[in-house]
């Protein structure tokens, strides 16, 4: 849905990170005149040299459109708008299992000088519920502006797939949440100028709590599936097959197992539903233990299956938190390595994605003398080479066992 009745407006973006920076672009493709701002002063530089710090071709050829080079400027503070975009991070508050708010909080103070009334903020970072209207707003009103009045609140979650990022920004359907009307209107004005898909309307609570849910209910369905596995090894019997014919009743979709859960979203917004509501969220905060027990898991499961080697020396593939992306935020293939390491084996860890951990020059020279190769992220490049290398590899390991611990599976020798 774009609208054909467009106004240029002045657009400050707060954070310019994996939201902040593609809705930014978007926005000055659209032809707003867009500011983002980050504490980051080499992301910052990079911006206005036209470099983007995400790998994302698409994203890159908008940076390089001319009118994006004349809409587009990046800075280190805030400065007058008609509207500002809050896109930082919200991490989990690893000690108390609550959503860590400070980011959100700076980026509001942060704005305060420059609000003037008519303007309109919105919150696309992910938050508990409830946010805006006990956070949010009360700092805003420091300003001496009233929101939902003088001065115009949305939250409007970030919906982005990171490695088809350009895509899913542009063609998603998103929710624009407001206590008010009139909120809700102008920021739906401001994401008609670049969004294809549907504009769904709502108030600021219920768009909180939307957006956790849909990240949530991956998590359980993950959480299912990998528990699915586990109760299939204690039978001796292969989860996938049994998944597999499974999936064949006309209402069954369970998912693949995997190990474990990463990325920004899935292993941390679960937390935030528990945070507001500990009673009745007893199902989603059981999936979170599962999950976050994968790991430990197939690392133990590596483990066993090289106890009896002496000094075994296990080749780690993956550390992307997914497959076909080099993305490694909340990633349980670093973790799975790290337990490894401390239970005293020797990994070496690669990633053919990842900046800095490509094999020496093959996967069949990285293989040289190892006893086991963990395929911990199935990149569709590491399958290739997997079936291209197969004879090398077992000919260069000192003891040719493969394990594909994601799909709970260990793979024949020969």
């Amino acid at each position: 849905m774009v609208s054909t009745d467009f106004t240029p407006l002045d657009i400050v973006v707060i954070g310019t990170g994996y939201v902040g920076l593609p809705a930014a672009l978007l926005l000055a493709q659209a032809g707003h005149s867009v500011v983002g701002v980050d504490i980051d002063e080499n992301i910052v530089r990079t911006i206005n040299d036209g470099i983007l710090h995400i790998k994302e071709e698409q994203l890159q050829a908008i940076m390089d459109e001319p009118a994006v080079k004349t809409n587009l400027m990046a800075q280190s503070a805030p400065c007058e708008a008609d509207v500002f975009v809050i896109a930082v991070p919200t991490p989990l508050d690893e000690s108390k299992q609550v959503a860590d708010l400070s980011m959100v909080i700076e980026a509001t103070k942060s704005l305060i000088p420059h609000l003037r009334a008519g303007n309109l903020v919105i919150l696309e970072s992910t938050v508990p519920p409830l946010t805006c209207r006990n956070t949010i707003t009360p700092l805003l009103e420091r300003s001496g502006l009233k929101v939902g009045e003088t001065l115009k609140l949305a939250h409007c979650p970030e919906r982005i797939l990171p490695g088809d990022v350009f895509h899913e920004i542009v063609h998603n359907d998103r929710i624009i949440g407001a206590e008010d009307e009139t909120s809700r209107a102008m920021a739906a004005d401001v994401y008609a100028s670049f969004v294809h898909g549907d504009l769904l309307l709502t108030d600021d609570v219920t768009a909180e709590l939307v957006k956790l849910m849909e990240n949530t209910y991956r998590d359980v369905n993950i959480a299912l599936a990998n528990e699915f596995a586990a109760v299939a090894r204690t039978l001796e019997i292969d989860a996938g097959e049994a998944i597999a014919l499974a999936n064949r009743h006309p209402r069954v979709s369970i998912l693949k197992p995997g190990i474990g859960v990463g990325g920004h979203c899935i292993p941390i917004d679960p937390w935030f539903i528990k945070e507001v509501d500990p009673i009745n969220s007893r199902l989603i905060f059981t999936a979170r233990m599962i999950n976050d027990d994968v790991p430990a898991q197939i690392a133990a499961n590596i483990s066993e299956a090289v106890r009896e080697i002496i000094n075994p020396h296990i080749v780690a593939v993956g550390a992307a938190y997914k497959p076909n992306t080099a993305d490694t935020r909340e990633s349980p293939a670093i973790e799975i390595v790290r337990m490894l390491r401390a239970d005293g084996c020797r990994v070496d860890h690669f990633d053919p994605l990842v900046e800095g951990m490509a094999y020496p020059s093959t996967l069949t020279e990285a293989c040289t003398d190892a006893d086991c190769l963990a395929l911990l992220v199935e990149h569709k490049v590491v399958m290739e080479d997997l079936v291209a290398q197969r004879e090398g590899i077992h000919r260069e390991m000192r003891n040719a066992l493969i394990m594909q611990p994601g799909t709970q599976l260990r793979m024949p020798t020969t």
